[in-house]
């Protein structure tokens, strides 16, 4: 009785948390992305210059878990959920962003990551790029996490793309907050680094993954007319701020 209450106890929190989860509409499928394999080098080989750098970078990242602000900040980045992403964001953007308070924001925001990050797959799988923690034999920050993320390429990195995608996307709408928008996405870069999970090289890429799946996002009509409510949304909100 004991185990069929906890296995229905399970059941339900899953059910819980799968009607939790925002949903998502894309604005274009992962294969009407650009190829990232076919536009961007190959990540550096395990030899030279490029990869001593990577490897420079890993043993900074070591150094930076010392402090316990940083390291508290690299294992909040680590979390792989929207909800989470757009509480981190919406302090540089100025503005709580949620379904309830924001629901234009919000749609261009969820959708709009959603569907950039999806050009993160092709090379993922293609390179199938060992991660630092992996290479070094050493856990990385989350080590409940280590065994499943082995199994997926480190080149580039997701959560890098992710970050970069909701500044460009939230700095459209809100260009003011542009400076620390992109400045929060550059410590959710160097929190991956941090974090063990990627190599520096991957996050230079995801950088500019992110910059080519925007550039693709903003050729739907779609996605320009939820940018438009959007911003009257957060002109409409912020009036009485001004």
């Amino acid at each position: 009785m004991k185990s069929l209450f906890s296995t229905l106890s399970a059941l339900l929190l899953g059910a819980v948390l799968l009607q939790a989860q925002p949903a998502v509409e894309l604005y274009f499928a992962e294969e009407d992305l650009p190829d990232l394999v076919q536009c961007l080098p190959a990540p550096p080989d395990t030899i030279g210059e490029a990869f001593t750098h990577d490897i420079m970078r890993y043993m900074w990242g070591k150094t930076q878990r010392l402090d316990p602000e940083r390291l508290a900040v690299a294992k909040r980045d680590a979390i792989w959920d929207l909800d989470t992403l757009r509480t981190i964001y919406s302090v540089p953007f100025g503005l709580e962003i949620s379904p309830e308070k924001t629901p234009e924001i919000y749609r261009a925001f969820v959708n709009g990551v959603s569907t950039i990050e999806q050009i993160r797959f092709r090379p993922k799988a293609h390179y199938f790029r060992m991660r630092p923690y992996a290479r070094f034999h050493e856990p990385s920050i989350f080590p409940q996490d280590d065994a499943w993320l082995a199994t997926e390429g480190s080149y580039p990195s997701g959560h890098t793309i992710r970050a970069w995608s909701a500044a460009l996307v939230l700095s459209e709408i809100n260009p003011k907050a542009a400076e620390a928008l992109f400045a929060r996405a550059f410590v959710s870069g160097e929190s991956r680094v941090i974090a063990g999970c990627h190599w520096q090289s991957d996050v230079d890429a995801s950088a500019t993954a992110a910059c080519i799946g925007y550039a693709r996002l903003q050729t739907s009509l779609r996605y320009r007319a939820q940018v438009a409510l959007a911003r009257e949304e957060f002109r409409r909100l912020t009036a009485s701020c001004r």
